[in-house]
């Protein structure tokens, strides 16, 4: 049995390498095989798995790449996120990639599936969008066609049809690993001083980059030693951490956060693989299945339309109370406009709940961390004191 130290290991030995040699291996262990790079926030894997390609989780450079090439293509006022994707492939870092998924996330992302098709064209990619509109027959039926289309254009892609055998079989393993990755979440919560967020966010992070059937052995693993190892338990504060579901901050801004005397045993972190919240059913028509499972099972976040004024904010205050965090940090990109367009309306329903929140915005490549972990030290040392 591996132990938490040798799975974190593996885990940044794949979030640092930005040349993806372990999806190269994979891709060129089998003739014909295809790998399909996506971005976050949301994206179906099981209909990438189901026709037989490796799901490759892009969140853009971080804070490993300068950015050369990208800053040419995209004005400075936008997040960092679409230009170091840019340089990951002109670069060639991204040379064995066979398709691009770029999920509605915002005009930013949508923008950057127009210009991968004009800088890649050999490239298959999609633009897929997921509906605003929640009602089965409107915006269900919306969605089952776009998944329709991504699922013949994965079809083309493989030169393989994509059955409903084949889609039912992958929501199986994939609700394997959304049940398992509820399970490290809810062993944080309980245990975070066990748990470690950046050993947990590496550990999603991972998944993204992997086989899910290779990724859910290594959940169990990690549960499995993190439950036996004797950890210290210190008095810091718990809280939830929002507002990062798309550019992701740099590892050492999570650490820096721990390091301010705060446990986090909530976030947002790299939404794709909790998405949805709940177990999507094998049994009839798949694509319906992840039709309702979208609709009736999926997180609140800035990109994603919340019919109702007044139940803005609902969800997160659910989750901070389901967590049992006394604070809340709203940590946001740099002109990331959901977020920071949702953040005052967030805080504010935190506010009226009496829940402590600060905020803060950095980007993938932020460097200096000492003033956050400044910030973060002080907002926990008033919630012990105060709250």
């Amino acid at each position: 049995m591996p132990s938490t130290a040798e799975i974190v290991a593996r885990c940044q030995t794949l979030f640092e390498d930005l040349d993806f040699k372990e999806a190269r291996a994979w891709k060129a262990a089998a003739p014909g095989r295809k790998v399909v790079g996506f971005m976050p926030v949301y994206v179906p894997l099981e209909l990438i798995h189901a026709a037989g390609c490796l799901p490759l989780g892009l969140f853009g450079g971080g804070d490993r790449m300068e950015v050369i090439h990208g800053d040419a293509y995209y004005q400075s006022y936008i997040c960092r996120i679409p230009r170091s994707t840019i340089e990951l492939g002109v670069t060639g870092r991204l040379d064995f990639v066979d398709g691009m998924i770029f999920p509605f996330v915002c005009d930013v992302i949508r923008n950057l599936s127009g210009m991968w098709k004009l800088m890649f064209p050999n490239v298959w990619s999609k633009f897929f969008d997921t509906p605003q509109n929640f009602d089965p027959e409107i915006g269900g039926r919306y969605y089952v066609e776009e998944l329709r289309e991504l699922r013949d254009g994965l079809a083309a892609l493989t030169g393989r049809e994509v059955t409903d055998e084949a889609i039912r079989a992958s929501i199986a393993l994939y609700n394997e690993n959304r049940r398992l990755v509820r399970e490290v979440y809810a062993f944080r919560a309980r245990l975070p001083w066990k748990a470690p967020n950046s050993e947990v966010y590496l550990l999603m992070r991972a998944g993204l980059m992997m086989d899910v059937a290779e990724h859910n052995a290594m959940l169990a693993d990690y549960l499995t030693a993190a439950e036996a190892e004797d950890r210290p338990k210190r008095d810091n504060v718990r809280i939830a951490v929002y507002g990062s579901f798309c550019e992701q901050p740099p590892l050492n801004l999570i650490k820096s956060i721990e390091m301010a005397g705060c446990y986090v045993v909530e976030d947002d972190y790299s939404l794709v693989n909790r998405f949805i919240t709940a177990d999507i059913p094998v049994e009839g028509d798949p694509l319906e299945a992840l039709s309702l499972a979208y609709l009736r099972s999926s997180v609140e976040t800035s990109c994603k339309y919340v019919p109702r004024e007044e139940d803005k904010g609902r969800y997160h205050i659910e989750q901070v109370k389901k967590a049992r965090a006394e604070g809340v940090v709203y940590a946001t990109p740099s002109f990331c406009d959901p977020a920071l367009l949702d953040r005052p309306m967030i805080c504010r329903r935190l506010g009226e709940a009496g829940i402590p929140h600060i905020s803060f915005k950095y980007a993938e490549n932020s460097g200096q961390m000492q003033p956050i972990r400044e910030q973060a030290g002080t907002f926990a040392d008033s919630i012990k004191l105060w709250s």
